[in-house]
């Protein structure tokens, strides 16, 4: 195949300007790095180097001569690039390497493919994310399988501990009690239903698009005796009928799939399924920066191509203002956005201990697509690009009066 040969012998002197491009881009720059070519040179750029960064085709010598958070995450994806040690070490060098991260507006494009992935079924997006094997997310996850931002009472807390916490810090702000009807958006493997039946006795409902995730809850259900006081069904929020009505409402980890187009039409179904006095806790990550759309630096189409297509982010004000728009009235805001980051660094270390499996039950594209996109998003949460928050809410009664302690004390455990 001539044209093939043709190609290579050009491409021979681009990966040499390539390597002379690198070298120079990074001489002089003091970062704790070797990098290795293609051709097995070593290129240290300190004295004294912590990780290896290897180059190991043409795509990653191009994704280093001009890097991007995204294009680099990218090359690693598909193994044009490597390195050694943690994630974590290489996340905070490869920012060094970018330069300034800023955050703003999407392109165009990037708006097209947002428009197109929410375009698809909720289904499908939630199925591209979650069912992956059970026994995947259990190598990393703690043994309730709770995937959201834990809540740290302590710094040294275990995952398992910090989990815990945080479900009983969601059920205290509620004020869950025996009898009421409960319901859970995007229930994920029902650790909430569960404690909130077990410990908080009430009638719990949980909705989840993920069939893995409504298979185990199912399983759950009848294994823990809990049938007729939890239910679970595989359906979108959009879908419950609205004369189902609760006094207690939770979204935890699904309202990034929602969209800020669709805040009205969710919030508004919320407001609608909340008998009067009742109320809302909306955990859902969010930007930090007022007028960002996506993240910076390429990230905010790396995680749309490979992990969440169809999720969209958004300061917390507008998630206010939609909430307000809906008739539910702001009565707490906590950020958590130092717990999130130490929920996701437990992750990828987990992640990390057991990489052997994971690439046995994933495959290693899909393993290293976790490893750095969690790597990313605990380095955001560090780097304050992003936040978490927990935002309660209600619906008044017919004069006005919403039932609610005058004081926080009612949230906090002994």
């Amino acid at each position: 195949m001539p044209e093939v040969q043709n190609f290579r012998r050009n491409r021979e002197p681009m990966t040499q300007a390539l390597q002379r491009i690198i070298t120079h881009r990074y001489g002089g720059r003091d970062l704790p790095v070797t990098l290795v070519l293609p051709d097995g040179a070593r290129v240290p750029l300190s004295q004294a180097p912590a990780i290896e960064i290897v180059a190991r085709s043409w795509r990653g010598l191009r994704a280093l001569a001009s890097p991007a958070l995204g294009s680099l995450a990218r090359a690693y994806v598909h193994g044009d690039i490597d390195f050694t040690g943690s994630a974590r070490r290489a996340l905070g060098i490869a920012e060094s390497m970018v330069g300034a991260v800023s955050h703003g507006r999407e392109r165009a494009r990037a708006r097209w493919k947002l428009f197109v992935h929410q375009s698809r079924s909720n289904r499908r997006n939630i199925a591209h994310h979650y069912d992956v094997s059970n026994a995947f997310y259990r190598l990393w996850l703690d043994s309730r399988m709770v995937y959201s931002c834990a809540y740290f009472r302590h710094a040294d807390d275990a995952l398992d501990a910090a989990q815990l916490a945080k479900l009983d810090h969601i059920c205290r702000k509620l004020r869950l009690a025996p009898g009421e009807r409960f319901l859970d958006i995007g229930c994920g493997w029902g650790a909430l239903l569960f404690h909130a039946a077990e410990r908080y006795g009430v009638d719990a409902h949980g909705i989840t698009l993920s069939q893995n995730q409504f298979d185990h809850v199912t399983r759950e259900i009848a294994a823990r005796g809990l049938s007729g006081r939890v239910r679970v069904e595989l359906r979108d929020y959009n879908d419950l009928p609205e004369d189902a009505q609760f006094d207690k409402v939770a979204s935890v980890g699904m309202f990034e799939h929602v969209g800020v187009r669709r805040f009205g039409r969710y919030f508004g179904k919320i407001y609608r399924m909340l008998k009067p006095g009742g109320m809302v806790l909306n955990h859902g990550i969010t930007h930090n920066t007022l007028a960002a759309e996506s993240l910076g630096s390429g990230i905010g189409e790396f995680v749309d191509d490979y992990v969440f297509p169809g999720g969209e982010l958004t300061h917390v004000s507008r998630v206010v203002e939609g909430m307000a728009g809906a008739g539910l009235e702001l009565v707490d805001a906590e950020a958590l956005r130092e717990h999130y980051a130490k929920t996701l660094w437990a992750w990828v270390d987990r992640l990390e201990a057991n990489a052997d499996e994971a690439r046995r039950d994933v495959g290693e594209e899909r393993f290293r697509v976790w490893r750095i996109y969690m790597a990313g998003s605990a380095h955001a949460f560090d780097r304050g690009w992003l936040s978490l928050w927990q935002l309660l809410a209600g619906k008044a009664l017919p004069d006005g009066r919403l039932p609610q302690p005058l004081t926080r004390e009612y949230m906090y455990g002994d």
